[in-house]
Protein backbone atom coordinates (compact mmCIF):
# COMPACT_ATOMS: atom_id res chain seq x y z
CA UNK A 1 0.00 0.00 0.00
CA UNK A 2 1.71 2.95 -1.00
CA UNK A 3 1.51 6.36 0.87
CA UNK A 4 -1.25 8.76 -0.92
CA UNK A 5 -1.33 12.14 -2.26
CA UNK A 6 -4.47 12.85 -0.42
CA UNK A 7 -2.52 11.65 3.06
CA UNK A 8 0.27 14.15 2.42
CA UNK A 9 -2.26 16.97 1.39
CA UNK A 10 -3.91 16.41 4.20
CA UNK A 11 -0.93 16.80 6.52
CA UNK A 12 -0.13 19.84 4.32
CA UNK A 13 -3.73 21.40 5.11
CA UNK A 14 -3.45 20.62 8.85
CA UNK A 15 -0.47 22.28 8.90
CA UNK A 16 -1.84 25.38 7.64
CA UNK A 17 -4.84 24.88 9.96
CA UNK A 18 -4.20 23.25 12.83
CA UNK A 19 -7.26 24.19 15.19
CA UNK A 20 -9.88 21.68 16.79
CA UNK A 21 -12.58 23.40 14.63
CA UNK A 22 -11.23 22.67 11.07
CA UNK A 23 -9.83 18.99 12.20
CA UNK A 24 -13.43 18.37 13.32
CA UNK A 25 -14.65 19.66 9.88
CA UNK A 26 -12.16 17.51 8.23
CA UNK A 27 -12.74 14.34 10.18
CA UNK A 28 -13.05 12.29 7.49
CA UNK A 29 -9.87 12.94 5.89
CA UNK A 30 -7.98 12.26 8.54
CA UNK A 31 -9.50 8.69 9.38
CA UNK A 32 -8.70 8.36 5.33
CA UNK A 33 -5.47 9.19 5.64
CA UNK A 34 -4.99 7.00 9.12
CA UNK A 35 -6.22 4.49 7.43
CA UNK A 36 -3.74 4.48 4.51
CA UNK A 37 -1.02 5.35 7.76
CA UNK A 38 -1.94 2.28 8.95
CA UNK A 39 -1.64 -0.06 5.91
CA UNK A 40 1.60 1.53 4.94
CA UNK A 41 2.67 0.70 8.36
CA UNK A 42 1.59 -2.94 8.29
CA UNK A 43 3.20 -3.06 4.59
CA UNK A 44 6.75 -1.99 5.62
CA UNK A 45 6.47 -4.05 8.39
CA UNK A 46 6.23 -7.39 6.55
CA UNK A 47 9.12 -6.27 3.91
CA UNK A 48 11.24 -5.59 7.37
CA UNK A 49 10.20 -9.15 8.65
CA UNK A 50 11.63 -10.62 5.41
CA UNK A 51 15.34 -9.50 6.35
CA UNK A 52 15.10 -8.92 10.19
CA UNK A 53 13.19 -9.70 13.72
CA UNK A 54 10.18 -6.57 14.16
CA UNK A 55 8.89 -7.27 17.81
CA UNK A 56 6.13 -4.57 16.97
CA UNK A 57 5.18 -1.50 14.71
CA UNK A 58 3.74 1.70 16.55
CA UNK A 59 1.71 4.69 14.38
CA UNK A 60 1.80 7.08 16.64
CA UNK A 61 -0.86 8.94 17.85
CA UNK A 62 -1.25 12.69 15.88
CA UNK A 63 -2.96 14.30 19.13
CA UNK A 64 -0.13 16.42 20.99
CA UNK A 65 0.47 16.67 24.67
CA UNK A 66 0.32 20.32 25.22
CA UNK A 67 0.04 20.28 29.20
CA UNK A 68 3.81 20.77 29.24
CA UNK A 69 4.18 22.51 26.10
CA UNK A 70 4.98 26.55 24.92
CA UNK A 71 3.38 25.24 21.76
CA UNK A 72 -0.03 24.63 21.83
CA UNK A 73 -0.98 23.47 18.40
CA UNK A 74 -3.41 20.17 19.12
CA UNK A 75 -2.26 17.94 16.56
CA UNK A 76 0.92 17.33 14.96
CA UNK A 77 1.41 17.81 11.27
CA UNK A 78 3.14 14.65 10.74
CA UNK A 79 2.59 10.84 10.93
CA UNK A 80 5.52 9.15 12.68
CA UNK A 81 6.15 5.21 12.66
CA UNK A 82 8.53 3.32 15.47
CA UNK A 83 9.65 -0.30 14.44
CA UNK A 84 11.00 -2.31 17.63
CA UNK A 85 13.44 -5.19 17.21
CA UNK A 86 12.46 -8.49 18.76
CA UNK A 87 14.37 -10.17 21.89
CA UNK A 88 17.13 -8.25 23.90
CA UNK A 89 19.99 -9.29 21.62
CA UNK A 90 18.65 -7.00 18.72
CA UNK A 91 19.20 -3.48 19.35
CA UNK A 92 18.44 -0.59 17.64
CA UNK A 93 14.94 1.36 16.54
CA UNK A 94 13.50 2.19 13.16
CA UNK A 95 11.42 5.12 12.78
CA UNK A 96 9.94 6.70 9.69
CA UNK A 97 8.67 10.70 9.79
CA UNK A 98 5.78 11.34 6.83
CA UNK A 99 5.51 15.30 6.97
CA UNK A 100 5.16 17.56 4.15
CA UNK A 101 8.63 18.66 2.49
CA UNK A 102 10.42 17.09 6.05
CA UNK A 103 10.06 13.29 5.94
CA UNK A 104 12.84 10.97 6.62
CA UNK A 105 13.71 7.27 7.68
CA UNK A 106 16.13 7.47 10.88
CA UNK A 107 17.08 4.92 13.22
CA UNK A 108 19.81 4.21 16.20
CA UNK A 109 20.61 4.96 19.23
CA UNK A 110 18.14 8.08 20.95
CA UNK A 111 18.99 8.95 24.43
CA UNK A 112 20.19 5.78 25.69
CA UNK A 113 20.08 5.40 29.63
CA UNK A 114 22.56 6.23 31.67
CA UNK A 115 23.98 2.57 31.60
CA UNK A 116 24.11 2.29 28.02
CA UNK A 117 25.45 5.22 27.42
CA UNK A 118 28.27 4.81 29.41
CA UNK A 119 28.98 0.93 27.73
CA UNK A 120 28.79 2.86 24.23
CA UNK A 121 31.25 5.53 25.46
CA UNK A 122 33.65 2.77 27.10
CA UNK A 123 34.01 0.85 24.17
CA UNK A 124 34.63 4.04 21.58
CA UNK A 125 37.11 4.88 23.96
CA UNK A 126 39.00 1.04 23.96
CA UNK A 127 38.51 0.89 20.03
CA UNK A 128 37.24 3.24 17.78
CA UNK A 129 38.20 1.72 14.54
CA UNK A 130 35.31 -1.03 14.14
CA UNK A 131 32.59 2.21 14.71
CA UNK A 132 34.37 4.36 12.11
CA UNK A 133 34.64 1.95 9.53
CA UNK A 134 31.18 0.97 9.38
CA UNK A 135 31.06 5.19 9.25
CA UNK A 136 33.03 5.09 6.32
CA UNK A 137 31.79 2.20 4.10
CA UNK A 138 30.53 3.48 1.14
CA UNK A 139 26.72 2.45 1.59
CA UNK A 140 26.68 4.07 4.99
CA UNK A 141 27.96 7.34 3.20
CA UNK A 142 25.87 6.99 0.71
CA UNK A 143 22.76 6.96 2.65
CA UNK A 144 23.61 8.66 5.80
CA UNK A 145 26.63 10.61 5.62
CA UNK A 146 27.36 11.15 9.23
CA UNK A 147 26.29 9.68 12.68
CA UNK A 148 23.97 11.96 14.31
CA UNK A 149 23.06 12.87 18.13
CA UNK A 150 22.92 15.76 20.26
CA UNK A 151 26.44 16.55 22.20
CA UNK A 152 28.31 17.93 25.33
CA UNK A 153 30.79 20.87 24.44
CA UNK A 154 33.43 18.87 26.00
CA UNK A 155 34.21 15.41 26.89
CA UNK A 156 31.64 14.17 29.63
CA UNK A 157 32.58 13.64 33.00
CA UNK A 158 35.46 11.22 33.75
CA UNK A 159 36.35 10.80 30.01
CA UNK A 160 40.17 12.04 28.57
CA UNK A 161 39.54 15.47 27.12
CA UNK A 162 42.53 14.06 24.54
CA UNK A 163 40.93 10.58 23.72
CA UNK A 164 40.73 10.39 19.88
CA UNK A 165 37.58 9.27 20.34
CA UNK A 166 36.34 12.64 21.34
CA UNK A 167 34.13 13.16 18.45
CA UNK A 168 32.14 9.79 19.48
CA UNK A 169 31.70 9.97 22.95
CA UNK A 170 30.65 13.88 23.08
CA UNK A 171 27.46 12.70 21.14
CA UNK A 172 24.56 11.58 23.90
CA UNK A 173 22.57 9.87 20.78
CA UNK A 174 24.23 8.05 18.20
CA UNK A 175 21.32 8.02 14.93
CA UNK A 176 21.22 8.31 11.23
CA UNK A 177 19.11 9.66 8.99
CA UNK A 178 17.88 9.67 5.82
CA UNK A 179 15.55 12.46 4.09
CA UNK A 180 13.11 12.07 1.67
CA UNK A 181 11.12 14.98 -0.84
CA UNK A 182 7.25 14.01 -0.98
CA UNK A 183 7.95 13.28 -4.78
CA UNK A 184 9.82 10.42 -2.99
CA UNK A 185 7.42 9.97 -0.55
CA UNK A 186 4.62 9.40 -2.91
CA UNK A 187 6.56 7.21 -5.28
CA UNK A 188 5.43 3.86 -6.03
CA UNK A 189 9.36 3.13 -5.21
CA UNK A 190 8.92 4.50 -1.50
CA UNK A 191 8.08 1.16 -0.01
CA UNK A 192 11.16 0.10 -1.34
CA UNK A 193 13.53 2.53 -0.45
CA UNK A 194 12.47 2.69 2.98
CA UNK A 195 12.94 -0.86 3.60
CA UNK A 196 16.51 -0.32 1.89
CA UNK A 197 17.59 2.44 3.93
CA UNK A 198 16.40 0.29 7.23
CA UNK A 199 18.50 -2.69 5.41
CA UNK A 200 21.49 -0.19 5.57
CA UNK A 201 21.32 0.71 8.99
CA UNK A 202 22.17 -3.04 9.81
CA UNK A 203 25.69 -3.17 10.21
CA UNK A 204 25.67 -0.31 12.26
CA UNK A 205 22.85 -1.91 14.17
CA UNK A 206 24.84 -5.57 14.45
CA UNK A 207 27.83 -4.12 16.01
CA UNK A 208 26.39 -1.78 18.64
CA UNK A 209 24.09 -4.82 19.38
CA UNK A 210 27.14 -6.65 19.76
CA UNK A 211 28.32 -3.82 22.25
CA UNK A 212 25.18 -3.63 24.04
CA UNK A 213 25.03 -7.18 24.78
CA UNK A 214 28.94 -7.71 26.12
CA UNK A 215 31.48 -6.37 28.75
CA UNK A 216 35.11 -4.71 27.38
CA UNK A 217 36.13 -8.33 27.61
CA UNK A 218 33.57 -9.00 24.59
CA UNK A 219 31.77 -11.54 26.90
CA UNK A 220 27.67 -11.85 26.65
CA UNK A 221 25.99 -9.86 29.49
CA UNK A 222 23.14 -11.33 28.53
CA UNK A 223 21.51 -14.56 30.00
Amino acid sequence: MPFQPSSLQFLKDLTDNNNRDWFQANKARYEAALENAKAFTKSLEAALNETDHIESATLFRIYRDVRFSKEKSPYKNHFGIGFSRATNRLRGGYYLHLEPGASFAGGGFWQPNAEDLKRIRDEFVADDKSIREIMADPGFQRYFGTLQGDELKTAPRGYDKASPALDLIRKKSFTVQRSFSDKEVLSPDFLKEVKLTFEAMRPYFDYMSFVLTTDLNGESIID
